[in-house]
């Protein structure tokens, strides 16, 4: 039997799925496409704007935060011309365009985090801002760190959050201490604007640090670009001033974080499911869920064609997902299904996310009929018997992702506001109805 998705208004006028389960037998082998990684799209796209030629980028994510990223690089004064075949970039060599309108970058966090550092080699004043829930989420660590490279830079309502004004200007450069317990990208954002310094950047990380492979993709990214990096490291990264960003073609390779849904798939179903191209030597820290999901139970196997996940009898872990909070949904919703107590640990930056991702969860899994219990830094699950619920998203994507997988076991499962998907996976009610079909 194929899932079925069908299509509802709920009596408030809000859109809502249903995701009816699948009969899947336990031979059954499944593929499936994912589109191109979201944090290697946006970090492509800037570098390539801070090159001093033209850029090609294939196999780009086309979602909205990549498109809030697109139209402010537009308005710094990029040429960005879209077709089937890819994005092409006409780098300005950082030579921004003054703005004198506030730039909404809705609620992409690592639009308004990488953009603003940006801003700060620009021209005259910039101010980004974004929706309700952005106007909650963190940006005083990069503020203080721009601050200490001679940035003018402020949060408008004092508050930490965006609104941000950055002061377009030269910068000397030299030592910034870097705050990262809340997120690796005030980092990365940095670690961008380093070569257009006159000294460089010398960035000394004082406090815990999560996400530590997206920043490994940040300077994987400078290095394909041209750009001289050292570091110790994750406590010391030292990037030169005065270099220039390489123009050239770049690959964007499939993002894990979205295949991930479709690994859970398999996890909980008992499926072989493959999503082709991803592999083991990605940057990408979210590949490590599958990992996780052996032991919890399931057959991983990394083939020519993607890493593929059979689901078995699945028993809970203890995990550690610093490094990889955008999958913590998604194994909290495999923890559903599994015997016994899993405890995701290191999540506290969860909180500050597109939704507070901890409690919100928790919450989910409560209706459940699942025992989830998020702490201050951790999350723990003690795996049943899931039947089905009315889903809450928080306008959050990866909420609405990691809880319809568990539709395709469990009868009476409705996502509310479905289509908040569009932030990162337009298509992803497609591609999840398509994959089970013959």
């Amino acid at each position: 039997m194929d899932p079925s998705h069908e299509l509802d208004k709920t009596t408030d006028g809000d859109h809502m799925i249903e995701i009816k389960p699948v009969d899947v037998l336990k031979k059954s082998e499944m593929t499936v496409r994912v589109p191109g990684s979201k944090s290697h799209t946006h970090r492509a796209l800037i570098a390539s704007a801070l090159s001093d030629g033209i850029c090609r980028i294939k196999n780009g994510l086309d979602s909205e935060d990549i498109g809030h990223t697109k139209a402010c690089l537009r308005q710094f004064g990029v040429g960005i011309e879209e077709d089937g075949d890819g994005v092409t970039v006409h780098g300005t060599g950082g030579a921004w365009r003054r703005v004198d309108d506030p730039i909404y970058l809705g609620n992409s966090g690592t639009s308004i985090r990488l953009l603003a550092g940006a801003a700060a080699i620009g021209t005259g004043k910039y101010i980004f801002d974004g929706n309700h829930r952005m106007r909650r989420r963190p940006i005083q660590p990069l503020v203080d760190s721009l601050r200490q490279a001679g940035v003018m830079a402020r949060c408008l309502n004092g508050d930490g959050c965006p609104p941000v004004e950055i002061q377009g200007r030269r910068i000397k450069g030299g030592r910034v201490d870097a705050d990262g317990r809340l997120s690796s990208q005030f980092i990365s954002s940095l670690c961008l604007i380093a070569p257009f310094t006159d000294r460089g950047l010398d960035i000394r990380v004082m406090s815990g640090l999560v996400s530590r492979p997206y920043l490994d993709m940040t300077i994987d990214t400078l290095r394909r670009f041209g750009i001289e990096t050292r570091r110790s490291g994750y406590r010391r990264f030292h990037i030169p001033g005065k270099q220039n960003y390489r123009p050239g073609d770049h690959v964007v390779e499939p993002d894990c974080s979205q295949a991930s849904y479709f690994w859970a798939a398999g996890a909980i179903t008992g499926a072989r499911v493959t999503a082709l191209g991803t592999g083991k030597e990605t940057m990408q820290g979210d590949v490590k869920i599958v990992e996780l999901m052996r032991r919890m139970g399931c057959r991983v196997d990394y083939g020519n064609d993607g890493i593929s996940v059979q689901g078995g009898e699945l028993t809970g872990i203890d995990a550690d997902m610093g490094d990889m909070p955008d999958v913590a949904p998604t194994l909290a919703v495999v923890a559903a299904f599994a015997q016994g107590k899993t405890t995701l640990r290191n999540v506290a930056h969860l909180k500050a996310k597109e939704s507070d991702r901890l409690e919100a969860t928790a919450a989910e899994l409560r209706k459940m009929g699942i025992s989830a219990n998020a702490g201050d830094d951790c999350l723990t699950i003690c795996g049943g018997s899931p039947k089905g619920a009315e889903i809450e998203t928080y306008d959050d994507h990866r909420m609405a992702m990691s809880f319809g997988v568990a539709g395709l076991r469990v009868p009476g499962m409705r996502i509310l506001n479905e289509m908040c998907v569009s932030k990162s996976f337009p298509h992803f009610w497609t591609t999840l109805h398509s994959m089970a079909r013959d």
